[in-house]
C-alpha cells in the first residue's frame, strides 16, 4: 500500500458540512478526534444537534474521503457528550459564514446550572452579515435548518440566516 499523501486529521478536517458548504466539519467544531494507526482510521464527530440530519451525510462523507485517501478501514463515531456549542465553531469559520451571508452566532450562554426560562423574550441584536448593520429583527425562529434562524435586515433590507447560539 501507497502511504496517504495526506494525514488522516488533514482529510478529513477538509470535509465540508453538507448543510453549510462553505464551512469544513472543522471550521464548526464538530470534528472531535481522528486517531490513527497505520491504514485503519477512527473519526469522532459530534453532531450541533441531537438528532441533526446530516450527521449520516457527514459520516459517509468522511468514509468516502478518507478511503480515497489511502485509508483503508474507517469507523466514525458519534459522541454526544459534552454536546456542542456554537463557541467551537473556529474564527475561520466564523468569517466563512459572514463572507457567505450567515451571520456567525453569538458567544453561547453559560452553562452553570439550570437554563433560564425567558422564553426567547430577550435577544442580542445580530448583526447584518451583508452591510453590518444591528438594526436587524427576526422573522422566522427556524431558518432552512434547526441551527438557523431568519433575519431580515431594516437598513439595507436583505433577508439573512443566522446561526444560533447554543
Amino acid at each position: 500500500m501507497v502511504a496517504p499523501a495526506l494525514t488522516a486529521w488533514d482529510v478529513a478536517a477538509q470535509t465540508p458540512d453538507p448543510e453549510l458548504p462553505m464551512v469544513t466539519v472543522a471550521d464548526l467544531g464538530i470534528l472531535r478526534s481522528v486517531e490513527q494507526d497505520g491504514d485503519r482510521v477512527v473519526v469522532t464527530i459530534t453532531p450541533t444537534y441531537s438528532g441533526c440530519p446530516a450527521m449520516r451525510e457527514i459520516g459517509a462523507d468522511l468514509r468516502h474521503r478518507l478511503q480515497q485517501a489511502g485509508y483503508a478501514e474507517v469507523e466514525v463515531r458519534t459522541e454526544l457528550a459534552p454536546a456542542w456549542t456554537s463557541d467551537w465553531i473556529t474564527a475561520d469559520g466564523r468569517r466563512k459564514l459572514a463572507g457567505a451571508g450567515i451571520a456567525p452566532p453569538h458567544s453561547a450562554p453559560a452553562r452553570h446550572g439550570p437554563a433560564p426560562l425567558n422564553l426567547g423574550l430577550t435577544r442580542r441584536a445580530v448583526q447584518c452579515p451583508q452591510c453590518g448593520s444591528a438594526n436587524t429583527e427576526r422573522s422566522a425562529d427556524f431558518g432552512s435548518t434547526a441551527c438557523k434562524a431568519l433575519y431580515r435586515c431594516a437598513d439595507c433590507s436583505e433577508p439573512f440566516e443566522y446561526v444560533k447560539e447554543i
